[in-house]
């Protein structure tokens, strides 16, 4: 009878140590291990510099290691799909863009996420601007003369692009949607492969980004038409706007976007927001961000929720009216 009284005893104090255990466990703040941020493109681009650079501030302020993850492929799609299939729990984050989650689910006939049900939104981090460059032996000097001469002659003039279904490409069906121009797509495996075929002549014009352009722009090989934003870059403070040069509703920038997986928890969701309008805000990241171009925004997550549907709307339309697609 007194050993069944001891082990009850010791059975209860074993449930009783356990329950303790779970409730320290629970209570731990978070972050209380490291947090994995997936970077959905190639290492040594802009959205993996803007990463790493985010990384590193949120590391410091934490006091837990943000470690980069580059999944790059489909467009960045892949890396997107893989933090769905992530737990909810504020350890597995993503770095996404205008590319994935504004233009791949209309671009692309499947893929593995919906958007709107498969991410909770952080907040935007980034935006950043294209340049509107020309070679130099093209008769227009400004965007007005672009046009008119691109109506003048249909489809005489083309425009090179990074790729099918790039943001480089979709802004220039755009341009060619709001002026109602004719202009024949030249597609490159990327913009630096497309670089040196418009500085010959080849080709007549490209949407690049601003940071890649510059050299080019400043050494006199091209010449900069305006750049995409609603207001001028700091970088290129003399090229007007394509909305202030005759096409007001031409805004393109590029959003770069914090995101956990759907059902994390809100208190997470709006720590980890507040830690990252903190870090963008910071003179060391406003300098990294500004050598690729962009310029911080640390936004809130219903600010990039409605940007992403904006966005969404905007691209199906241009990719509808070319007829755009990939497999």
């Amino acid at each position: 009878m007194k050993s069944l009284l001891l082990s009850a005893i010791f059975t209860a104090l074993g449930i009783a140590s356990l329950i303790a255990m779970t409730s320290v466990a629970i209570a731990q703040p978070y972050p209380n291990k490291s947090i994995r941020l997936i970077v959905p493109f190639p290492p040594g681009g802009a959205t993996d510099i803007i990463g790493r650079t985010l990384a590193q501030k949120l590391s410091a302020q934490l006091g837990q290691a943000v470690v980069v993850d580059n999944k790059p492929g489909a467009g960045g799609t892949l890396g997107s799909t893989e933090l769905t299939k992530a737990a909810p729990d504020g350890y597995t984050l993503l770095l996404a863009t205008t590319s994935t989650h504004s233009i791949a689910p209309s671009l692309y006939k499947s893929i593995a996420y919906t958007v709107e049900k498969d991410f909770a939104p952080i907040g935007e981090v980034a935006t950043a601007t294209n340049v509107l460059i020309v070679t130099n032996g093209l008769a227009a000097k400004d965007v007005r003369e672009l046009i008119a001469l691109a109506k003048a002659e249909p489809n005489k003039l083309n425009f090179a692009s990074s790729g099918n279904g790039t943001v480089v490409h979709l802004q220039s069906e755009l341009f060619k949607l709001n002026s109602g121009t004719q202009i024949t797509h030249v597609p490159y495996k990327g913009t630096a492969l497309a670089i040196p075929d418009l500085i010959s002549g080849q080709t007549q014009m490209l949407f690049d980004s601003i940071v890649s352009a510059l050299p080019h722009i400043k050494g006199g090989k091209v010449r900069a038409l305006a750049v995409t934003s609603a207001k001028r870059s700091s970088l290129l403070p003399n090229v007007p706007t394509v909305a202030e040069s005759g096409l007001p509703d031409y805004v393109v920038d590029t959003y770069f976007g914090l995101y956990a997986p759907a059902a994390t928890p809100r208190d997470i969701v709006d720590r980890l927001q507040r830690e990252m309008a903190a870090a963008v805000q910071s003179a060391e990241v406003k300098e990294r961000f500004a050598s690729q171009g962009a310029e911080p925004v640390g936004g809130t997550s219903a600010a990039l929720s409605a940007l992403m549907k904006t966005e969404a709307d905007k691209w199906r339309r241009v990719i509808t009216a070319g007829q755009i697609k990939i497999d």
